[in-house]
């Protein structure tokens, strides 16, 4: 009876060492689900400002950011041109509109838009290749000048757009 036992318990121990061995789990918590043995690289274009007006920090912001996203959430070796991933496009929109207005007919609440066109090619997978405009806005005060909010507003937003950009190309959620 007791060999039962022991013949019992070996093979379960060998049918677990077997199962573990063949089994890969990966879990990523950054959000991305990149295959690194296909994809190992990945260049991305400065991104011009054609945007009607200008903030000329904008261009530089928008450009360190998206490459940081990249180099802080995945293994992924950055190239200046023909990566395994390519991400190129333009800043097309930084755009002021009044949001609400008050009784007095007057803006109570303005809102910045910043608008971004992004072209994504995938070299080992095409079916995921997309062209698509991500958009990110904030509202201030209308008691308050663009310049004195601008630099914080543009932060905040240029993040938003970077993480779209970021879950559109390797999330894959």
């Amino acid at each position: 009876m007791a060999w039962k036992r022991i013949i019992n318990n070996i093979l379960i121990l060998t049918t677990l060492a077997i199962m573990s061995s063949s089994c890969k789990v990966s879990y990523a918590f950054n959000g991305a689900s990149i295959d690194y043995t296909k994809t190992k690289t990945i260049s991305i274009a400065t991104f011009p400002i054609k945007s009607d007006y200008v903030y000329a920090p904008l261009g530089t912001k928008f450009n360190e950011q998206l490459k940081d996203v990249y180099v802080r959430q995945t293994r992924l070796r950055q190239v200046k041109a023909n990566g395994d991933l390519q991400i190129d496009g333009e800043i097309t929109g930084y755009h002021q509109y009044n949001e609400a207005v008050k009784a007095d007919g007057y803006s109570s609440e303005i809102k910045l838009q910043i608008d971004v066109r992004v072209r994504f090619t995938n070299n080992a997978n095409h079916t995921a290749d997309f062209e698509q405009t991500f958009s990110a806005s904030q509202n201030y005060a209308a008691t308050k000048t663009l310049t004195s909010v601008q630099d914080e507003l543009i932060d905040t937003m240029v993040k938003d757009i970077c993480d779209q950009i970021f879950n559109a190309t390797v999330a894959n959620w």
